[in-house]
């Protein structure tokens, strides 16, 4: 199920394309020129349509019939979207991926062709740059929600940032400041920014995630395409209010799942990073990624995906008091007994009828707080912490609300049989080996 991180990264037009003034100019003189020149043809064959209507009446100009006029507007402008979106919009920014390029290197046409070199944002030549120069290497978007001090922070996606030598934030207003990656989290793909405060006018405010229905109108907002659409607005609705998707590193293969918000709003790239906002202007969720496509190939159009805002708080928190986030794990690998066939849940699993909901351990890493706490393969937890299990997301929710250290309660189906246990939670960490229980 290819995944569109809507980061906008210069590759996907072709090849790498410097940000900047010069290029988005050039663009808008060819318009321009498109235009006037449709302009001067429409205008010329509309003359020339009028005059030879005005012949065939014998050059009779009496008639007194332009007097069409545009009626007073009397649709209620000022609804609730556009009250939310004015409350927002200012607190979006487009954040520029900074890194450095290789010497002497060519791009675009320039390079193709042989050309002299191209400018960058302040006219000097970037083409044959020294390896210490920076250019644009991808785009996107990012919220301001906090000011302390000196100091305002920005949140956006880790891919918008990741690999980045330095950072450029581009301000509602169109100012461009620099930013300090403050740290960053693979496994939610988030990552905080620091700027300086008294550049920042507005701060998002965030809402209640757990408090938003299916259906419910919702707005995102961000920089789709780069900041030349810098704060533009989509509407649509939450589609579901907790969706359990694959979650793929750079390199494209699977590092884990993600519970996300489900939402219609168009999202394209260049809106990572971006707000998704309910209609009393509270951020709900981080605009992270699209469905392109599904495994089959076919064209997917209306899901994109958010990362919910209460989750969002809680990583961000992290982030600056410790530049990274710690969190608890059971070492585990797990499926949703949704996903197991009913032939496998009575043979295998041996679960009574009664037991519809769950999920089931594949895997128990060595030295992990599973292992050390008596779970094994084929195990079906129903309960942890005296909380209802019924997905990966129910018992991820329950992990994270913990501390490493703390002993979580754990109710589960072994060979039938309905058993109950403590687990101590441990970090998760990269020293879980791949043995298996």
């Amino acid at each position: 199920m290819p995944m569109d991180y809507n980061d906008m990264n210069n590759q996907t037009n072709g090849g790498p394309q410097p940000h900047g003034p010069k290029q988005s100019n050039r663009g808008l003189v060819k318009v321009g020129i498109v235009a006037l020149v449709a302009g001067l043809l429409g205008g010329g064959i509309a003359y020339g349509g009028a005059s030879a209507i005005n012949n065939a009446n014998g050059g009779d100009t009496s008639y007194k019939n332009g007097t069409t006029k545009v009626a007073n507007v009397t649709v209620k402008t000022n609804s609730d979207a556009t009250k939310a979106f004015s409350k927002v919009k200012n607190a979006v920014v487009s954040v520029v991926n900074l890194q450095k390029q290789s010497s002497n290197s060519e791009s675009g046409l320039y390079g193709i062709f042989g050309g002299g070199s191209s400018s960058n944002n302040s006219g000097s030549s970037s083409s044959s740059s020294s390896d210490n120069s920076l250019e644009a290497a991808s785009e996107g978007s990012g919220v301001v929600y906090k000011k302390s001090g000196n100091d305002a922070y920005i949140v956006t996606n880790n891919h918008v940032v990741s690999g980045s030598s330095a950072l450029e934030i581009i301000l509602s207003n169109g100012k461009k400041i620099s930013g300090k990656l403050v740290g960053t989290d693979s496994t939610t793909d988030l990552a905080v920014i620091r700027v300086k405060a008294d550049e920042v006018s507005t701060v998002a405010q965030f809402g209640d995630s757990t408090a938003i229905q299916a259906g419910q109108s919702v707005l995102a907002i961000g920089s789709p395409l780069g900041s030349q659409y810098a704060t533009s607005v989509t509407e649509g609705i939450i589609s579901a209010t907790k969706r359990t998707v694959p979650v793929e590193n750079e390199s494209g293969n699977q590092t884990g799942d993600a519970t996300v918000i489900q939402t219609d709003a168009a999202i394209n790239p260049g809106n990572s990073g971006g707000a998704l906002v309910n209609l009393a202007g509270q951020v709900i969720g981080i605009n992270s990624m699209k469905l392109a496509s599904s495994s089959s190939g076919t064209s997917v159009e209306g899901i994109g995906f958010a990362i919910p805002s209460n989750e969002v708080v809680s990583i961000i928190n992290q982030l600056i008091t410790n530049g990274k986030v710690v969190r608890p794990a059971l070492g585990v690998g797990l499926v949703d007994l949704s996903n197991v066939d009913s032939n496998s849940q009575s043979s295998t699993l041996k679960l009574p009828n009664s037991v519809t909901g769950g999920v089931v351990i594949m895997k128990v890493y060595s030295g992990s707080a599973a292992e050390k706490s008596g779970l094994k393969k084929y195990d079906v937890i129903t309960k942890m912490d005296g909380k209802k299990i019924t997905s990966q997301a129910d018992l991820r929710d329950v992990l994270y609300a913990h501390k490493i250290g703390d002993k979580v309660s754990v109710e589960y189906y072994r060979d039938g049989s309905l058993k109950t246990g403590t687990v101590t939670l441990s970090e998760s960490t990269s020293d879980l080996t791949n043995q298996t229980k």
